[in-house]
């Protein structure tokens, strides 16, 4: 969906409205009755904001309504999908749980693209090296590493964690910007990505120590529950020894 949108989008603005899918991620939490702390959703604001300050140059350039509509659609279907895998019995392996998502995602591309008549006049044999290196680094690190990363993310750590990639994206791609183009970053740039890591810090925090007291509140109920079972007949005081 993304792809379809970005020839009539600017980049600041896809980056701004795919950002929202922690916000959405929050909702889906407290519509399930699993509501995230406040500090968490504090992040969840503080990270968006950030991160409108840190796309504020790329706000320009030609915007299709179209575009738009599909980009507002976005983050909702990956949230769903996300919230669901990590509810419903996924793969032992998240390589697995990886493959099938992504056969299911270039199945629909491929319908997707057969419908917009994208194949016709196609000629591989005009496609550039450097797009064939493009399309290889975003198989590999993209693709390979990258989503199978997020799918073992999903089984390991909690969907608010998981879905702060959101507003890392951007803050490393304006690294790289700097660091491969020579593209300076600007004041908003640099304060919006402060924010970001700010935000990302808190949830990471606050999440972290959730988690902490789930686990002791789990084990001090495994240990009372063993304690019981573990007590003899004889441990066990009849009412007449009581009187």
């Amino acid at each position: 969906m993304v792809m379809v949108a970005a020839p009539s989008v600017p980049s600041g603005l896809i980056a701004l409205l795919i950002a929202v899918v922690p916000l959405w991620v929050v909702t889906l939490r407290s519509v399930t009755g699993d509501s995230p702390q406040a500090a968490t959703t504090t992040g969840v604001l503080l990270g968006l904001g950030g991160l409108a300050v840190l796309m504020v140059p790329g706000m320009n350039g030609t915007v299709e309504l179209s575009g738009v509509l599909i980009l507002i659609a976005a983050p909702p279907l990956w949230s769903i999908g996300s919230f669901a895998a990590t509810r419903l019995p996924m793969p032992a392996s998240s390589y697995t749980a990886s493959a099938y998502e992504m056969l299911a995602g270039a199945s629909g591309c491929l319908v997707i693209g057969l419908l917009r008549d994208e194949a016709h006049g196609l000629d591989l044999g005009a496609v550039p090296l450097r797009c064939w290196a493009a399309l290889s680094y975003l198989t590999i690190f993209g693709a390979l590493i990258g989503f199978s990363s997020y799918a073992w993310l999903l089984g390991h750590a909690p969907l608010s964690l998981a879905a702060t990639y959101a507003y890392v994206n951007p803050v490393i791609a304006v690294f790289l910007g700097w660091l491969i183009l020579g593209e300076p970053p600007s004041w908003p740039v640099l304060a919006g990505g402060g924010v970001v890591v700010a935000s990302v810090s808190l949830v990471v925090n606050t999440e972290h120590k959730t988690k902490e007291e789930t686990d002791d509140r789990s084990q001090v109920m495994i240990g009372g529950e063993g304690e019981a079972a573990s007590a003899s007949p004889g441990d066990l005081k009849s009412p007449s020894s009581l009187k």
